[in-house]
């Protein structure tokens, strides 16, 4: 089944891919990887922005990192490669968060769990969930990946 068929049958439908905020490649594709650069969650067009264990709830924060799942998908989308995955490898999710906040792994499952949604055992990954004190934005969660594609 290909990808967008797979994103139909469950109800997903690919946002826009996000232009860059500043001087990078969204996805950059070597050695058969895709290289997809952070993304940040935008949810009906809007930024979500703030800081976990201040004034985002982990209910948000995890819709926050599925968000940025969805433009890891359209980013695919737009370099013409999201029908060659072969496999998500890893994922890295940056948490703007408190210091007293220890549940980024809880966010990073957003992003997480829809990978395993839309590709199936191949979605499952490897992966780091960190806090940070601020990310572009002012952004909630910033998720990037690194993708293995089947050759052409």
């Amino acid at each position: 089944m290909s990808v967008e068929s797979r994103l139909a049958e469950i109800g997903i439908t690919l946002p826009e891919a996000a232009a860059p905020v500043a001087s990078y490649q969204p996805v950059v594709i070597a050695n058969g990887l895709a290289h997809v650069s952070g993304q940040l969650p935008f949810i009906d067009g809007q930024l979500v922005t703030g800081r976990l264990g201040e004034d985002v709830t982990l209910e948000q924060g995890t819709a926050a990192a599925r968000a940025c799942g969805l433009m890891i998908a359209a980013q695919l989308k737009a370099a013409g490669v999201l029908e060659r995955v072969e496999r998500v490898v890893k994922l890295g999710a940056f948490v703007n968060s408190t210091g007293d906040f220890t549940d980024q792994p809880k966010v990073a499952n957003g992003a997480s769990d829809l990978m395993f949604e839309i590709f199936g055992e191949a979605g499952r990954h490897a992966r780091s969930a960190v806090g940070v004190p601020v990310l572009p934005l002012g952004a909630a969660v910033e998720v990037d990946a690194v993708i293995a594609l089947r050759a052409d």
